[in-house]
């Protein structure tokens, strides 16, 4: 999968998204540093949403429409919410060509396919399909026939929803697809994270995985990370003061640097599979064991328990020759603290 200059696959790094979604909280200059200090804060990609109130629901106020599932939200209707959270269009191509001249690249989550017309105009490199979209079969299939990489989150999907949303996507011709493992809570429980998934969704669909994280701290991103995670999205905020309804579980700069950095650490330990040792590996066995003579022993006195063992450091005998040179006779004389060699044994 390849999304503007990044490609990702199973040698890559894992590339890293911060998600603008409402923290913008009604302003442009406030979304225009939030990008900025992304990329301060390490992430490869700064990713966007596209919708109006009315594009992604009605204006009812009805209990179908009223949040009441113990959310952060609870109270309010859907209509009110999303007209709030949502970011300006004419905000978009600023925003894209700031995160251009940052060096990030830049996406976003449409929900409907007039925001798909419209990201095509200023065509985006990549889309995302959120969460709770991905029963939306129809959506899913016009997006795919973009020709675009699909990043698809798996939040509230049972494996029959996840099914149909891969063969959307292959009906259009389109296999450029990454499956994120997502727990749709606000903030979401780290013991629901369930980070085995990430392994599992790249084996059993044959794509990309990664992780679209709610959790609280850089645990569960560096958990997926060392299973096998290529994609890792994370809410960012400029600063929580700027306040917004997805604040209190996005990441500020220093939260999000300090992630990236784990993340990145986690990358360097988990290395390659490999018995061949560094430079400093091989320097490192100075200090095993081997044979040593541990009493002065003179030519032609036989080899014994008593005085050869098998101590550190690794400058004699490797230790397997033990019970071979025991009863066997030094050709020397040999004083205590000697590295045992072939050479002085009869």
């Amino acid at each position: 999968m390849k999304i503007g200059n990044y490609t990702i696959d199973k040698e890559s790094p894992v590339f890293i998204i911060a998600e603008l979604s409402a923290n913008h909280n009604g302003s442009i200059d406030t979304a225009i540093e939030t990008v900025r200090a992304a990329k301060r804060a390490g992430a490869d990609c700064i990713k966007l949403q596209t919708f109006t109130a009315d594009t992604i629901t009605l204006d009812f106020k009805n209990e179908d429409f009223k949040i009441t599932q113990g959310t952060l939200w609870d109270g309010q209707y859907l209509h009110d919410l999303y007209k709030t959270t949502h970011l300006p269009w004419e905000w978009h191509e600023q925003i894209m060509n700031v995160a251009k001249e940052e060096g990030l690249i830049c996406f976003s989550s449409p929900f409907d396919p007039t925001s798909v017309e419209f990201l095509e105009t200023l065509n985006v490199p990549a889309y995302k399909i959120a969460s709770f979209e991905i029963t939306d079969i129809p959506l899913i299939e016009f997006i795919a026939s973009k020709g675009k990489p699909v990043i698809i989150s798996t939040g509230i999907a049972e494996e029959k929803d996840i099914e149909l949303a891969l063969d959307a996507c292959r009906r259009m011709g389109n296999l450029d697809i990454a499956l994120l493992k997502c727990t749709s809570s606000y903030p979401a429980p780290i013991e629901e994270a369930n980070m085995c998934m990430v392994k599992d969704l790249a084996e059993r669909y044959g794509v990309i995985s990664g992780l679209s994280d709610h959790t609280m701290g850089s645990t569960v991103p560096v958990v997926a990370t060392a299973l096998g995670a290529k994609i890792i999205e994370k809410h960012f905020i400029l600063d929580h003061s700027v306040g917004g309804a997805d604040a209190s579980f996005s990441m500020n700069e220093e939260e999000f640097k300090a992630m990236v950095k784990a993340v990145r650490e986690a990358e360097s330990a988990i290395g390659k599979v490999s018995y061949t040792l560094t430079e400093k590996q091989r320097k490192g066995r100075d200090f095993c064991r081997s044979l040593y003579v541990v009493e002065d022993i003179k030519a032609g006195d036989v080899l014994t328990k008593s005085n050869v063992r098998s101590v550190r450091p690794g400058f004699g005998m490797h230790p397997k020759f033990y019970n071979e040179i025991l009863g066997q006779k030094a050709a020397v004389d040999l004083e205590k603290g000697t590295a045992l060699k072939k050479e002085v044994i009869t």
